[in-house]
């Protein structure tokens, strides 16, 4: 295995050249399609092949378009997928992927990234082809895209050379989900990439010998290859490791998420990574005969990252899975975010990830002070920074916090993005923070403003929450997130806190879709249990609990819930709830 170090090449196909010239017959990427067969059936590229498949996706572009012009990739997951995002590069053009839309359903998201990156080609498959022909109508103003059927195209002929083309500094468009705005495109340039994923795996297997990852390292994932995780992770790392890559599809996943373990157990030294509820769905629906044979003492490295940790989740997750081997220090809670080509810090390896538990009177108060009873808030520590430079600072008067002081996390280093395609006002909203009176060694800026509330303490990073999702009933803060999660102890599912303006005061509301069954008679119990567990653990009154079925919450393309939308469907009046009478 290559030592982690950031490579010499300066361009994404430079990179992948530099994979095919030193293991051209080695696999790449494997694709478990479990659609076809329950039992998975595999499908694998080596990386002469995949470089010869990606280089005729990007012939064909040559046809229809310049480098510089976007072409979106909009098919399932697949090797289809990848071949098409990095045959756009290769092409010279920005690659822009998106999520696929459920059959017979208009995704706006869809619509508003067409229109906002206005693509010259669509790279899809033919099974999906006519079903998302009406997304090349986004802007009628525009002239529709060329669709590439990707497994259509003749990957058997030999190619003719081709003329070199000259690469724009912009590798793709990193689309956010538009939870609470219209989808923006983040731009990724082949240096942040370049930059970025041989630090995060710096960080990662600093803890093993020789700060290396093992020979046999494979990652492991489900993510889906739109989404920021899903591509760091599951597509470009196993090009600078020079490991291969087995993949399914996030469908897979959700039908039986035992499938994520198995493919862990079978393949010795994995890397994988998941948001938080996956974790805990692993726990949930993962039986001890679905692990026959399994041995997941191998498994490197877990990537808890995308939402909020839980520290319930971590000793659960490790508890249930201890009997087949896997490593009590596996699991690595992470931040990260699509601004900042994803990494941006982990927890330690070697060890369990670190819990606090924090006064919660105090942290409502905006400062981090340890408690030792089992009264305060839990909190998992996501590491030291040492790669990127983070500050907390305070939003209003834009000086740097002193640790254990809450603030916004801001973010400096050449893994930042350039800012959001085409909308200058949004990027120097987020992009260009200056800080006003920079401490010795810190830069004044320009700073990536992250929105998200954090806390330096003991060295590591806590998150506290979102700016914007920051609740404040009777005069006092309150964390949308750490509510959710005592909800969710009593209730299993999604839960969205809000607050709901009530005359000159707010008041708080929670809405939570119940799990599991229980009689009619019950859902009183329920309410009772959570309302007084509210009211001791965060000191706030519950004005409104509303019980609705699974599916009821809406979510973003990553699997967080919309609080914002969560609140407009409330005061509609549009949730069917269980506990109506």
């Amino acid at each position: 295995m290559p030592a982690l170090t950031a490579p010499t090449v300066t361009t994404i196909p430079a990179l992948l050249a530099d994979r095919v010239r030193q293991q051209p017959e080695d696999t790449a990427y494997t694709f478990v399609d479990y659609e076809s067969d329950p039992g998975g059936i595999a499908d694998s590229l080596t990386w002469a092949e995949f470089h010869h498949r990606v280089k005729v996706v990007a012939a064909q572009l040559a046809k229809i378009g310049s480098p510089g012009d976007r072409a979106v990739v909009l098919a399932p997951q697949g090797l289809e997928y990848i071949i098409g995002f990095f045959g756009a590069i290769e092409a010279g053009f920005i690659a822009v992927p998106l999520t696929m839309p459920q059959l017979r359903q208009h995704d706006e998201r869809v619509t508003g990234a067409m229109k906002d990156s206005q693509p010259v080609a669509v790279l899809t498959t033919s099974a999906v082809v006519d079903d998302i022909r009406r997304y090349g109508q986004a802007d009628p103003r525009q002239r529709p895209p060329k669709f590439i059927e990707v497994d259509t195209l003749d990957f058997d002929s030999p190619l003719r050379p081709a003329a070199p083309v000259s690469l724009p500094k912009t590798a793709y468009l990193q689309y956010t989900s538009g939870s609470t705005r219209l989808p923006a495109g983040v731009v990724v340039t082949h240096k942040n990439v370049l930059v970025n994923v041989p630090e995060l795996l710096t960080d990662y297997y600093e803890s093993h010998p020789d700060g290396r990852a093992p020979q046999d390292t494979t990652v492991v994932s489900w993510l889906p290859f739109y989404h920021d995780m899903g591509l760091i992770v599951g597509v470009f790392i196993p090009i600078l490791l020079g490991c291969p890559a087995v993949l399914m599809s996030p469908i897979a996943f959700m039908q039986k998420p035992s499938r994520w373990m198995q493919l862990l157990g079978s393949n010795p030294g994995a890397f994988t990574a998941a948001p938080n509820f996956a974790f805990e769905l692993a726990v949930k629906r993962t039986s001890d005969e679905d692990m026959a044979g399994k041995d997941l003492s191998g498994v490197a490295v877990m990537i808890n990252g995308a939402e909020r940790v839980h520290g319930t989740t971590v000793r659960r997750f490790n508890e249930r899975f201890a009997a087949f081997g896997l490593p009590d220090s596996a699991m690595r809670p992470s931040y990260g975010l699509a601004e900042a080509t994803v990494y941006v810090v982990a927890s330690a390896g070697g060890r369990p990830p670190t819990s606090v538990r924090f006064d919660y009177e105090k942290l409502a108060a905006g400062h981090a002070e340890r408690c030792d009873d089992e009264s305060g808030t839990e909190q998992i520590g996501l590491g030291r920074p040492r790669t990127t430079t983070v500050r907390v600072v305070d939003p209003e008067t834009l000086t740097e916090n002193p640790a254990g002081k809450i603030g916004e996390v801001w973010l400096h280093g050449e893994h930042v993005a350039g800012g959001y395609y085409q909308n200058p006002e949004l990027t120097q909203k987020h992009f260009a923070g200056q800080l006003a009176e920079p401490t010795a060694g810190t830069p004044k800026g320009p700073w990536l403003r992250t929105g998200d509330l954090g806390v330096l303490f003991d060295d590591e990073l806590y998150l506290v929450g979102r700016i914007k999702d920051l609740l404040i009933v009777d005069g006092r803060n309150h964390y949308p997130d750490d509510i959710e999660g005592t909800v969710a102890e009593f209730t299993g599912g999604r839960v969205a806190a809000i607050s709901v303006d009530d005359d000159a005061s707010e008041r708080l509301v929670v809405i939570a879709e119940l799990k599991k069954q229980v009689d009619p008679a019950e859902l009183e119990a329920v309410t009772q249990q959570v309302t007084s567990a509210v009211s001791m653990t965060h000191s706030v009154r519950l004005s409104d609990f509303a019980l609705v079925p699974p599916g009821s919450l809406p979510l973003t393309t990553s699997g967080k819930v919309r609080r914002a939308m969560s609140k407009d469907l409330y005061l509609e009046g549009a949730f069917t709830r269980l506990d109506a009478t």
